[in-house]
């Protein structure tokens, strides 16, 4: 790349009006994401070539990378009125409409790209999570396999080192073993866990999870599941299971395609808290005062695609919470925010039990015994959501993930979940002023009573 980039340079410099050169170098720039240099380099082409639909629409890959998808949307339609059989533009037009939350529209480029390009990958995707997060879940169930055709997705890397083995395609699995195998996140996985039981009743002779560790002690609490393994170990006896299957392909296979029925055969209230682990943790919450006690989580893993939006800047964007009286809060912050959670707000008494916290089993075991969570999108609302403890999750404005749907306070995947979304993307203030005005009604209704005793069976009176 570093040479390519000096080649190009040196082209330029011989010859500066040669379009060309300005946007090639523009895909090494990009490549390198060097966004700002790409972006000048492009421009510096479009002026030499404003007709070129290929400049148009590189350039707009870089506004849209930069979280400029209005300016990128401007650009993909220029070309597109050049070359309206272009089909990767509707797809990248499609995806900067659909986290503008225009999304009728972005349906219809993703449909004009599938239009011209059937097999596109990508346009089946993206029209799968606009799909589910409408809940139109016949459709985008299909399209969410294209999952595993890009070769840039890991999900096409399970085909490869499962490939002894045939990915389970809603055949008979009575008498049979059935792999499952972990390739998305921990939120995934603990929101499909509630279909393992279910897979077992099927007649799985053996229902093995191979995931990540920080899922082990919590996945081998559920019902159905008779063995978890890391993905290493899986590998090497991956000939000894007749299929394997992802939890997020098991909808499909299940034909769920609506959530009142989906929950009576699935429920989404499934994780059991480990009983040793509840009375570890109790020791510590029983520390606090009385009070309605409410978790915390402000930050999400910062390798997330989308962690700029959804994390919250800081802790102390939280501090209007710290004036509702009558509430104790609890930091379940790992990794990312740990250090503000170590050293909290002056006057803000807080809790912090997040570094104490070893796997996903010690945060449920916490998490079942909290009246409230408060937290952004991260694997912790769906913790809440599946140990049964209300939470209310804090939403961006831009690139919501599909399964908070849309325009929704509520969440059809959990009944405990509350949304509160941004009007504007990085306009954290009016979330936070929702929050704070809803939460005097939890402390009003919702705080942890004192536990009382039934009754006592009198002896009948001794008659004298």
């Amino acid at each position: 790349m570093p040479e390519a980039e000096t080649a190009y340079r040196h082209a330029i410099a011989i010859r500066p009006d040669f379009a060309e050169s300005h946007y090639n170098l523009g895909i090494v720039l990009h490549a390198l994401e060097r966004l700002d240099d790409a972006e000048a380099s492009y421009r510096e082409a479009l002026a030499l070539r404003p007709q070129s639909v290929e400049i148009l629409n590189n350039l707009g890959g870089v506004l849209q990378a930069r979280g400029l998808p209005a300016q990128a949307a401007e650009l993909y339609r220029r070309a597109l009125a050049l070359r309206p059989e272009l089909s990767v533009t509707h797809y990248n037009l499609g995806t900067v409409l659909k986290s503008l939350d225009c999304l009728a529209e972005a349906e219809v480029e993703y449909r004009a790209a599938l239009a011209l390009d059937p097999r596109y990958a990508d346009a089946r995707f993206g029209l799968a999570t606009l799909l589910l997060s409408f809940g139109r879940y016949e459709e985008a169930w299909v399209e969410y396999e294209a999952r595993y055709e890009p070769e840039r997705f890991v999900h096409r890397q399970s085909e490869v080192v499962l490939k002894p083995c045939p990915r389970w395609r809603g055949e008979s699995l009575q008498g049979r073993s059935l792999l499952v195998w972990q390739e998305d996140g921990l939120g995934d996985m603990v929101q499909f866990g509630r279909y393992l039981a279910r897979l077992k009743a099927l007649g799985v002779s053996r229902l093995t999870v191979a995931c990540l560790p920080p899922l082990h002690r919590l996945l081998r609490a559920v019902d159905g599941v008779d063995e978890v393994v890391v993905h290493a170990e899986a590998q090497a006896h991956v000939a000894e299971f007749d299929c394997w299957i992802s939890l997020m392909s098991v909808p499909l296979r299940l034909g769920m395609v609506d959530h009142a029925q989906d929950e009576a055969l699935s429920p989404a209230v499934y994780l059991k808290p480990d009983p040793v682990l509840v009375e570890r943790w109790r020791a510590k919450l029983d520390t606090l005062p009385p009070g309605l006690r409410v978790g915390l989580v402000w930050k999400g893993n910062p390798k997330h695609h989308n962690d700029a939006h959804r994390s919250l800047p800081s802790l102390a964007v939280l501090e209007p919470l710290w004036q509702v009286p009558g509430v104790q809060f609890v930091s379940l912050q790992k990794g990312q925010g740990e250090d503000e959670a170590a050293m909290p707000p002056e006057g803000q008494p807080l809790l912090h039990l997040g570094s104490e916290v070893g796997d996903l089993a010690d945060s449920a075991a916490i998490v079942a015994q909290l009246d409230l969570v408060i937290c952004v999108d991260t694997a912790m609302a769906h913790i809440a959501g599946s140990v049964g403890t209300p939470c209310w999750v804090l939403l961006p404005a831009q690139d919501i993930d599909w399964r908070w749907m849309h325009g929704r306070e509520d969440s059809p995947w959990y009944p405990g979940v509350r949304l509160f979304r941004q009007r504007a993307q990085g306009r954290w203030g009016g979330v936070v002023e929702s929050v704070q005005k809803a939460l005097p009604q939890r402390v009003d209704t919702g705080a942890r009573a004192p536990q009382m005793l039934p009754p006592l069976s009198l002896p009948d009176a001794v008659s004298r």
